[in-house]
């Protein structure tokens, strides 16, 4: 009898390619399309490509494979979905998880208004595509789980020979950096059928296979900010904040006042109102006091930084150790030393100064290509 996988179909080139890939391969497989609950038209994505979450409103548009706005969350996103399980013959459902996305809104929202940087892909993985996607599997009785996120399952990298979470084949993708809060336990539940294929050849199969979304864009907006405008979100969302204030230099001195200080990131150069004889960025934000930090770029260079709420994704790690570090969805790894401090508090050192290091990301720690785990920067 074939194992049963529910499959996360977001109505994107990979989740559809995961669908064909896995029928290939011999599994039972039920799309799942995951609905917001709220009745409107928006877009979604990861930095690297689509997600599995998802909205519907009543009506199911044709797909336009020319708009740039293409994302996992629109009504046209839940439409291709259902069109390609069609065209699979493989079983189709739509589910309401308004509670799982209302947290993910309500953490994004309060860690901006704290003057940190959220990742709320991270979260939406941990939470929802697999967390209740696992709940809804077991109620169905499958065995596995999967996405069309690009990282590995493999075995054989211990001698128990547990399962190792490693980044996928196409680095230009790697989405194992916000797949690092998974639970450990899950790992032999997980299928992740794109995570070895560059995408260039992803899309030519799809292509070959009749698959009508091979040459859908990839979206690039957070699925509940299909504008980008975060400030206007956080203004809908939890209602007008007293979050102006003054923009000051490294040695405190008021060179500017802004708005609000949710519109801006550790590493920012652009928009900050201000004009200099050379760039300046964005150092720090300061909640309590509401000012925004400016300075140079040697100014952002930093080679440690500590972290809670931990995840491992391995057994018995020594209290210090050798690894490589990566601080955000974009950055390049770097060469560190970790050292855990107690049970839910890490130090990274670095062994070259690092730039951005930006509270409320994430660092995630690898041995080679495998993700050992990792936590949030403080």
């Amino acid at each position: 009898m074939a194992t049963r996988v529910i499959l996360a179909m977001s109505g994107g080139v990979d989740s559809s390619a995961a669908a064909h890939l896995l029928k290939q391969q011999g599994y039972e497989v039920i799309g799942l399309f995951m609905r917001s609950g709220v009745a409107e038209e928006t877009a979604c994505a990861t930095t690297a490509g689509e997600s599995a979450s998802g909205v519907a409103t009543a009506v199911l548009p044709v797909i336009n494979p020319r708009s740039n706005k293409q994302g996992c969350c629109s009504a046209s996103d839940a439409a291709d979905a259902r069109r390609v399980a069609d065209m699979l013959d493989i079983p189709f459902h739509a589910l309401n998880f308004q509670d799982a996305f209302a947290r993910i809104k309500d953490y994004f929202a309060d860690e901006y208004l704290a003057g940190r940087t959220p990742n709320p892909c991270v979260m939406c993985n941990n939470w929802l595509k697999f967390g209740r996607l696992w709940e809804f599997a077991k109620t169905v009785g499958a065995e596995k789980i999967a996405t069309g996120h690009y990282a590995q399952i493999q075995s054989g990298h211990s001698e128990d020979d547990a399962p190792a979470l490693v980044r996928g084949v196409d680095r230009s993708k790697d989405q194992s950096y916000v797949l690092f809060g998974i639970d450990r336990d899950l790992l032999q539940n997980i299928l992740f059928p794109v995570g070895g294929f560059e995408k260039t050849k992803l899309r030519d199969m799809a292509r070959e296979a009749g698959i009508r979304t091979a040459d859908k864009p990839d979206s690039q907006e957070i699925c509940f900010i299909p504008d980008n405008d975060y400030s206007g979100f956080l203004d809908r969302y939890r209602g007008p904040q007293e979050t102006a204030g003054e923009l000051v230099d490294m040695a405190g001195n008021v060179v500017g006042h802004h708005d609000g200080y949710q519109n801006f990131t550790i590493g920012q150069r652009k928009g900050l109102g201000v004009t200099f004889g050379s760039p300046r960025f964005v150092v720090a934000i300061e909640a309590d006091t509401r000012r925004v930090v400016i300075g140079l770029k040697e100014d952002l260079a930093g080679r440690q930084l500590e972290a809670d709420r931990l995840n491992w994704l391995v057994d018995d790690l020594p209290t210090n150790f050798r690894c490589m570090a990566q601080i955000r969805y974009r950055h390049t790894a770097a060469a560190a030393e970790a050292h855990i401090v107690s049970e839910d508090r890490l130090r990274v050192t670095f062994e070259e100064p690092q730039y951005a290091i930006a509270p409320g990301q994430a660092v995630v720690l690898y041995d080679g290509d495998r993700v050992l785990g990792g936590g949030w920067i403080r």
